[in-house]
């Protein structure tokens, strides 16, 4: 029996390689368009899901770093067509990758459309972080019938009744966000972080990954002992921008010894 998609990314989630999982997030085509099938290469052999960004003139969700990637990406011509096309002939890519983007460009390109593309393309999910759970059924079904995943976001203020439908009609994973605002701001997480990412998992019986505000090695190892993978996208995005490596970068926040739970 074949695998589906959305599976392709739980079972990553669930057995990383060798450390807890690591899900890596990059605009796509930043800072350099041309390289960015090679970047995505690079940061999937360390990452067990790669989340690429889909820019957007107004990413709500976003933080400073996120915004002038997505504004600079939307300049040098990168679309959601655009990054269907580019992955659709890549090669090498040893993670599944998700698309993070916004409602408006997916819209405009139709569910039922994007659906069939993505999954040409080797996409195994969204994320749509302005597409509210009561209105998510069209998407939804389009993506349930290419076996992609539409995976959920919440917070620390989802109410428990919610948290709870947000996780059933999930999939893939339950991506929980470590704190209210926008990514890539907060040096420190909250204090009570913990006993969150310990209520999240109560509901989801998907693997549960935090994000938002991750940029050390510790805030890595303190969120893995209470979810299964940590999203880092803004501290990657500017190590990117300076020139780094994103495989020594990945690396360094597993440690040394890279983490298991």
């Amino acid at each position: 029996m074949s695998v589906l998609p959305h599976e392709r990314i739980s079972a990553a989630i669930r057995e990383p390689r060798g450390h807890v999982a690591l899900v890596p997030y990059i605009t796509a085509g930043y800072p350099d368009k041309a390289r960015f099938i090679d970047t995505l290469r690079a940061v999937s052999k360390v990452g067990d899901v790669v989340e690429v960004g889909v820019p957007f003139s107004d990413p709500m969700a976003d933080g400073v770093t996120i915004q002038r990637a997505s504004h600079a990406a939307i300049q040098n011509g990168v679309s959601l067509a655009w990054i269907l096309e580019q992955l659709a002939g890549a090669e090498g890519i040893e993670a599944p990758v998700v698309l993070m983007g916004y409602l408006n460009p997916m819209l405009v390109f139709g569910f039922e459309r994007l659906a069939e593309v993505a999954a040409h393309a080797g996409v195994c999910g969204f994320i749509i972080p302005d597409l509210p759970c009561g209105e998510c059924r069209p998407a939804l079904e389009a993506f349930e019938r290419r076996g992609l995943a539409l995976i959920q976001l919440v917070t620390p203020a989802t109410p428990d009744a919610r948290m709870q439908q947000l996780c059933e009609i999930g999939r893939g994973f339950t991506y929980a966000v470590t704190m209210t605002g926008t990514t890539g701001g907060a040096q420190s997480l909250p204090a009570d972080v913990t006993e969150y990412l310990d209520r999240v998992r109560r509901f989801s019986s998907l693997p549960v990954c935090a994000g938002f505000g991750v940029r050390e090695a510790g805030q890595v190892r303190l969120l893995g002992a209470h979810a299964d993978g940590v999203v880092v996208g803004s501290a990657l995005v500017e190590h990117l921008e300076a020139g780094g490596c994103p495989q020594a970068f990945l690396q360094s926040l597993l440690g040394a010894g890279k983490l298991s739970r």
